[in-house]
Order: C-alpha cells, then structure tokens, then sequence
C-alpha cells in the first residue's frame, strides 16, 4: 500500500516538474531563425497571423483571448523587429489588415518546427503505449489539467 502511494506522490511531483519545465521552455526569448529576439506573446501572434493573413486586430484579439489594446502594443514591436505588416484594409478603411514579412514567415516556419521537435519527444515516448494506455493517459491529463484550472481560478489566498 505505500508503495502505491509513494508512486502516487512522485507522479504528483513529477507531473509538477514537467509543468515547471515546460514554463521555463515557453518563457525563453528565442530567435526562431531571425535577428531579432522573439517573446512568448510576440510568436503566438504571429502564429495567429499567418494562420489567419489579412486578419484585422480585433479579429487578432478575439482569437487570442486578449484585449485590442494589448494586440496593438504587442504588434508594435512586431513592426519594429519588422516581423509584421499592418496595412490599411481595402473593405474597410477604418481598419488594418495583418501580414507577415518574409522575416515573420520564417519566425513562424521554425516555431512550428519547435513545435514538431517537443510532439516528437512525446511521441518517441509513447511509441511503445497500447491504445488503452494512451487513452488512460490523454483523459489522466485532461482531467488534471481542468482540475487545476478550477483549483487557480477557484482558490483565493
């Protein structure tokens, strides 16, 4: 019996670990092929930009979850690192339509390539799982993930 709860506290830790490690991974600056160094925030904006071209910023902002405001600031810097273009769009003049440069498709080409690298390091470790094994790990972490979610949205100090 306590060897099952000994397992049980260090799958706890170790799920901990992993979400300290990935937070560390996601808040480096990082380069991603550019001469320019690149924010957490700065490259989902891209992302977002290149998965919608001529999007507008409150369009930008209603897919991010963010307020135009904050759309405006960070696009801002994108402009500045050249990674963006913002041109006034041609069926609506009260509004600018959003584009990547050349420099921002290659930031986005090689963020999904980040991307790639960490899905494979997951997949070379379940190359092994039966199907049940996987299905009981992707519904442990989806679980664990809304739990906690409630729990931070839920827990005042």
């Amino acid at each position: 019996m306590d060897k099952i709860i000994n397992n049980k506290h260090e799958i706890a830790y170790n799920s901990l670990n992993l979400a300290f490690a990935l937070t560390d991974l996601d808040k480096k600056t990082r380069y991603f092929g550019t001469d320019v160094p690149i924010f957490h925030s700065e490259i989902h904006v891209i992302k977002a930009i290149a998965e919608h071209p001529g999007i507008h910023v409150g369009g930008l902002a209603d897919i991010l979850g963010v307020t135009k405001g904050a759309v405006s600031e960070i696009l801002k810097k994108l402009e500045r690192k050249a990674l963006v273009i913002k041109e006034i769009d041609s069926l609506n003049l009260s509004r600018y339509s959003l584009s990547l440069t050349e420099k921002g498709k290659k930031a986005h080409s090689n963020h999904m390539l980040y991307h790639s690298i960490i899905n494979n390091m997951v997949e070379e470790e379940l190359q092994n799982a039966s199907e049940h094994e996987l299905e009981f790990l992707s519904n442990f972490l989806s679980t664990l993930i809304n739990k906690v979610e409630f729990f931070n949205k839920n827990f005042d100090e």
